[in-house]
């Protein structure tokens, strides 16, 4: 930081403090959003992990949410104790196989809405030009076309 006429100039901009902070700011819109569902965005992230990869185990789920083993136990523990998930295999000694319920699959529409709304809201038409701009050159990444 220097000072230019009596007062400091900002400091430099890091694009890792920006993203982290604008990430932050989506988590807790996302969350607020989940929150009528009973929903967090990490259970959120389980339930689409485990409705994407029909019959997936304990280990992939970790590896696929970057949790430990331990941590998917106690949250898949939950989902099915909501009725949202189940164990096909279920059985001392085998490796389990989680299922989507009909009712998770009915919640993960619904939170799919929700997201989509806080998509709309946070980067939509009416967003700030600047998040617009972070929407546009983060799908353009990712599909492998040039921003719009």
């Amino acid at each position: 930081m220097t000072i230019e006429n009596g007062r400091p100039s900002p400091p430099v901009t890091s694009p890792s403090i920006l993203l982290l902070t604008l990430a932050r700011r989506i988590e807790a819109e996302l969350n607020s959003a989940l929150a009528p569902l009973d929903l967090t965005v990490s259970r959120l992230g389980l339930l689409g992990h485990i409705a994407g990869v029909p019959g997936v185990s304990f280990s992939d789920l970790a590896r696929m949410s970057g949790i430990t083993v331990q941590t998917v136990h106690a949250a898949v523990k939950a989902l099915a104790g909501a009725g949202l998930v189940r164990d096909a295999t279920a059985r001392a000694g085998s490796a389990s196989a989680i299922e989507i319920t009909p009712e998770g699959a009915r919640l993960l529409q619904r939170a799919t809405e929700a997201v989509s709304e806080v998509d709309d809201r946070m980067f939509g038409p009416e967003a700030e030009p600047v998040q617009r701009q972070v929407a546009d050159t983060l799908r353009a990444a990712f599909q492998g076309g040039p921003p719009a």
